[in-house]
Parts: structure tokens; C-alpha cells; sequence
């Protein structure tokens, strides 16, 4: 079940990743709006962290929850933001993704 948890709080990563680039094009009360998703997924996001770690170890945790954040943080930047999307940056993307499975099995 922590592995759940664990995944969405990574989720929640995510998306204050998200908010704070919206926020960034946001401008007026729409800022703040984005500003507030940011600060609500964040508290989200970390109450998640903490709630995982609880059974699961700390550096296994810590590592998968960042690297959900980094690969959904990259795609939200390829499908929302147009970042580009070259083939170094896929295949570093898809080594990180094998990298969160490996912990994931090799974890107890």
C-alpha cells in the first residue's frame, strides 16, 4: 500500500511542478490561483513522502518519489510547456523510468 502512496505523492510532485510553471505565465489573480494549487499540492505531496516512508526505506523512497517528479515534471514540459523532445532527452527519461522499477523490485 506505502508503494501506492509513494506514487501518488510523486503524482503531487508532479503537479506543483506544474503549477509553477503555470503560475509563472499566469498573470493576476490567476497567478495566485496557481500559486495556491502549487502550495495545496506540495503540502500534498510531502504529507504522502512522510505517510511512505513510514515502512518503506527513506533513500529507496526519496529516490523514486524525485524521480516520478523528474520524469512526469519533464513530460508535462514536452505536452504543456513545448519543450523539446529529442532523442537524448527520451532516452534519459526512459533510463530513469527502468532506474524507478529496479529500486522498486530490488526494495523489500
Amino acid at each position: 500500500m506505502n508503494w501506492i502512496i509513494l506514487i501518488i505523492a510523486g503524482l503531487f510532485e508532479v503537479a506543483f511542478a506544474a503549477c509553477l510553471g503555470k503560475a509563472k505565465e499566469a498573470t493576476g489573480n490567476d497567478a495566485y490561483w496557481w500559486y495556491g494549487g502549487f502550495l495545496l499540492s506540495l503540502t500534498i505531496s510531502m504529507i504522502l513522502l512522510i505517510k511512505a516512508t513510514q515502512t518503506l526505506p527513506i533513500g529507496t523512497a526519496y529516490a523514486v518519489w524525485t524521480g516520478i517528479g523528474a520524469v512526469g515534471t519533464v513530460l508535462i514540459g514536452i505536452f504543456v510547456f513545448k519543450d523539446p523532445a529529442n532523442f537524448w532527452r527520451m532516452f534519459f527519461i526512459i533510463t530513469l523510468i527502468g532506474s524507478i522499477i529496479g529500486l522498486k523490485a530490488v526494495s523489500h
